[in-house]
């Protein structure tokens, strides 16, 4: 496990309910090729925080990427939702972009 990630692990063990701290574990298992944890870890950030749409479309590439498409469009489109309930347009257009390119 490398530092950074270890880091993050005790933060979030400290406040279990952070939900920028599990995302950022996420990434971290994302970028080590840990695909499996990658997805725990960002359902969790989706469990504590439903609107964490950046959680959805890190969820949907890696979904993608095991070629699940089908299950990718439906975490791009929940993510579309979570999106537009915290008015983050940015997060919106990215997610439903994605979602055009699934056709």
């Amino acid at each position: 496990m490398s530092d950074r990630l270890e880091q993050l692990v005790r933060f979030f063990e400290a406040d279990p309910n952070d939900a920028f701290t599990a995302y950022a574990i996420a990434l971290e298992h994302g970028k080590a090729e840990r695909t499996d944890e990658a997805l725990q870890w960002l359902d969790r950030t989706i469990a504590l925080d439903a609107d964490f749409a950046y959680a959805y479309f890190q969820k949907a590439k890696r979904l993608i990427g095991r070629g699940q498409t089908e299950q990718a469009r439906a975490e791009l489109q929940a993510g579309i939702a979570a999106a537009e309930r915290s008015g983050d347009e940015k997060a919106q257009r990215e997610l439903s972009e994605l979602l055009n390119t699934l056709g």
